[in-house]
């Protein structure tokens, strides 16, 4: 049996758990990364399309796509690898999401220019909209990086709050294409299916297997 201070150190340990979902962080990402996933849902247990498949991306779409683009990633991805994790455990994000999302967004910054996508409209890693957000610190830095994962977080969040009976995985989905494209473009389940989505989480997959 517990005693009394165990029992309130432990009920102390879970009300402190950032997310809607607090059980889900007890465990510490630097034991096992595939241990580690983070207030908002296990992605190896969520169910993806992959990439969109259409008559211009037949050979690289799908898992498998998302796979072949995630691997050509990695070696870019890799001298922030640390630092996602940093800042996952920070926001009680899985770092494997972070990486795959830096993975879809810019390639690990392989295709910007000075920090910038072409047009001059988005920046960083993660590439956050001018139009929409101030981006600070530099493109590939910390504060940029906890600025990009506390907005994905506070997406998240809205979603969990505007559908409250919607799933872990929709909640979790929602988010992601909140942060993509805002909150009032998600209405309906049917709407969280978008090929950022499914990209993401697939890309993410592979990074959770290769150490995030």
């Amino acid at each position: 049996m517990l005693s009394p201070v165990i029992f309130v150190g432990l009920i102390a340990l879970i009300g402190t758990s950032r997310g809607s979902y607090p059980y889900i962080h007890s465990i510490n990402p630097h034991l096992h990364p595939r241990l580690y996933h983070g207030c908002y849902g296990d992605i190896l247990t969520m169910e993806t399309s992959g990439a969109l498949c259409d008559i211009n991306t037949l050979l690289n779409c799908g898992i498998r796509g998302s796979e072949m683009f995630a691997e050509m990633d990695l070696k870019t991805i890799r001298p922030y690898q640390n630092l996602i994790k940093e800042v996952g455990q920070r926001h009680c994000v899985d770092p494997a999401l972070i990486a795959a999302i830096i993975s879809r967004e810019s390639h690990g910054g392989a295709v910007l220019q000075n920090g910038w996508d072409y047009r001059g409209l988005k920046f960083g890693l993660m590439q956050l909209d001018k139009h929409i957000y101030h981006p600070v610190g530099s493109w590939d830095s910390k504060e940029h990086l906890l600025q990009g994962v506390g907005i994905l977080t506070d997406r998240i969040k809205a979603i969990q709050k505007k559908f409250p009976a919607w799933s872990v995985t929709q909640h979790l989905k929602g988010g992601l294409l909140a942060f993509k494209s805002g909150i009032e473009g998600v209405i309906s389940p049917a709407d969280i299916e978008a090929d950022f989505v499914n990209d993401v989480i697939a890309r993410a997959k592979f990074y959770k297997k290769h150490g995030y």
